[in-house]
């Protein structure tokens, strides 16, 4: 792929091909641009799908809509793919079925599942094909999940606790976003990785001594982001060189206090911001000026962020006090 291909949304559709080919056409278009899966439907004459995709950093972001279809990932496919990912998908309008490693779940809207493409599987689509499609790496899902494995074919509930809010977080995730990013794809990539960890119960240390050892990296994690908030572009990798641990380590500690990192620097931008804000002292620097000294270099993004820990605009704010 590209950098021109990473800047833009592909796109393909059955629209424009005559309808006795159009399920050869996507099957063709999936196997060519994608992986390689058989995939079947009731009424081949009447079948029209379409796929948009963005990449999102290592992160692609497929949105397939379309009539209902069968899919399946064989074992002869699987020897003769170049690449292999794990996929996260969610579907939101009809219930949906699938099958993976002796695991076989029905899935309701706004659910999740987890699937590795070196395995075989099917998905049995019987309303529409509408699914959110996230292609993962292999090296990036590892790094979150130390036994992905044992998740993969397994449903996550998408209507309550940390499944509900991986499922609201991954819908708001579009080819269209990936091409206009409201954040850095990182903090978005990390966001996502935190929240598939947390929907998974990520492992928590329950040693006495590993309990402690994890008290004290969080001490020093929220440490180092209080002392370095101000940075723009601020990375959980960054911070992990910081404090000479890898980046799942972080991670992983952080999920273990049922916090992320995009999260605890938010949180630390934004205590400064009202502080700042709410000091007369401060009032020669502009509000823009004060996004610049928290780190947010975005007027726009500040302001939305102060809207979301202030309750209203950064101005507004300073008016209220």
């Amino acid at each position: 792929m590209t950098s021109k291909d990473i800047a833009a949304i592909q796109q393909w559709s059955t629209r424009l091909v005559e309808p006795a080919r159009r399920l050869d056409y996507w099957i063709g278009a999936v196997c060519a641009s994608f992986l390689e899966m058989e995939i079947k439907c009731s009424a081949p004459s009447d079948f029209h799908c379409a796929l948009e995709r963005g990449q999102l950093e290592t992160i692609g972001i497929n949105h397939v809509q379309g009539h209902g279809q069968h899919v399946y990932r064989t074992r002869p496919a699987i020897v003769r793919s170049v690449s292999n990912y794990y996929y996260l998908l969610c579907k939101v309008d009809f219930e949906w079925a699938a099958v993976q490693n002796d695991n076989s779940v029905c899935l309701r809207p706004n659910d999740l599942l987890l699937i590795d493409s070196r395995c075989p599987y099917e998905f049995h689509f019987e309303g529409t094909s509408n699914t959110l499609s996230l292609e993962l790496p292999i090296a990036w899902v590892e790094s979150w999940i130390s036994q992905p494995q044992k998740c993969i074919g397994r449903r996550i509930d998408g209507n309550v606790g940390w499944g509900l809010a991986l499922s609201a977080f991954a819908r708001q995730l579009s080819p269209a976003l990936a091409l206009h990013r409201p954040l850095p794809a990182q903090i978005l990539t990390d966001q996502l990785g935190a929240l598939l960890a947390l929907a998974f119960g990520a492992e928590v240390p329950v040693s006495g001594s590993d309990r402690r050892g994890a008290e004290k990296l969080l001490a020093k994690i929220q440490t180092v982001v209080r002392m370095r908030y101000a940075e723009p572009g601020l990375t959980a990798a960054a911070v992990a060189a910081d404090l000479h641990v890898s980046e799942r380590t972080l991670h992983r500690c952080l999920n273990g206090a049922a916090l992320t990192f995009g999260g605890l620097l938010s949180e630390c931008r934004m205590s400064a911001a009202r502080r700042m804000l709410s000091e007369a002292r401060f009032d020669h620097v502009s509000v823009g000026g004060i996004g610049l000294k928290v780190g947010l270099s975005d007027p726009s993004h500040f302001i939305r962020q102060c809207r979301r820990y202030l309750g209203t605009t950064p101005g507004e704010f300073r008016r209220s006090r």
